[in-house]
């Protein structure tokens, strides 16, 4: 990647403080694209990585938002366009996940899932592809999925069925929005060593080993590969890929069909 692969452009990213968003926007800033993050973190948590972002010669801003509510979503869009211009690549990230079956989840944390893992993403997506649309922009939208959305995790059942949810949503959209020139493809990872999967083995650190034993490269991904991926997927150069799923699982969905 060059220095100006992404020059001028405008990210939004969701979840963009916890390790695969930091990832996201460390790639595409060194490539040259501003920078809106928004998470549920206080603003001081920002300042350090803002001010990292900001030393490549983007501007970066950060704003607190639950992407399950619409007018928290809607702010930050019209923020990240009064601030840094319409925002052309949009990376749904943020995610949440509970280790229960289906019988130990509560309403409550199956409502607050399913709300931030698939209705944050389309309330994200909606209303940035709506300035991108009015605009007359091409763009691309960019969904952090999981190799979840089509292989039965019981152990994690509200986040599988988001994730699937999440696979559908990206398709919809990449048919309505082709003809505006904006393509919608998800990254659906593995054992990502960052983010979730790592919160996971923090505190059930017997599940590392067992976890890389069992993915058939015998290697856990790294949150940098699945930005370079991300940033791969937004490239001007990719005027054709559009409602399609990056599986990067290291071989683990060819065990559990």
């Amino acid at each position: 990647m060059t220095n100006k692969d992404f020059a001028g452009r405008v990210a939004l990213i969701s979840g963009g403080l916890g390790d695969i968003g930091r990832s996201i926007a460390r790639h595409l800033a060194e490539g040259g694209a501003h920078i809106a993050i928004g998470d549920l973190h206080p603003s001081d948590k920002a300042t350090l990585f803002l001010e990292e972002l900001q030393s490549l010669g983007i501007k970066a801003v950060y704003r607190i938002v639950d992407i399950a509510k619409a007018d928290d979503v809607r702010n930050w869009v019209e923020e990240c366009q009064q601030l840094l211009g319409v925002p052309d690549i949009i990376i749904a990230n943020a995610a949440i996940v509970t280790l229960a079956n289906l019988h130990e989840l509560t309403p409550q944390e199956w409502e607050r899932e399913i709300a931030v893992n698939l209705t944050g993403p389309f309330y994200q997506c909606k209303f940035a592809s709506e300035k991108l649309v009015a605009s007359k922009k091409p763009g691309h939208i960019v969904l952090i999925g999981s190799w979840a959305a089509h292989v039965v995790h019981a152990h994690i059942p509200a986040y599988s069925v988001s994730k699937a949810g999440l696979r559908m949503l990206g398709k919809c959209l990449a048919l309505e929005l082709a003809p505006h020139g904006i393509l919608v493809n998800e990254i659906a990872p593995g054992y990502v060593e960052a983010g979730l999967t790592a919160q996971i083995w923090e505190t059930n650190p017997h599940l590392r080993q067992k976890s890389e034993d069992k993915v058939p490269v015998k290697k856990l991904i790294k949150a940098e590969e699945v930005a370079a991926q991300v940033a791969h997927l937004c490239k001007m150069e990719n005027r054709h890929m559009t409602g399609g799923t990056l599986l990067m699982d290291g071989g683990l969905s060819l065990l559990s069909v």
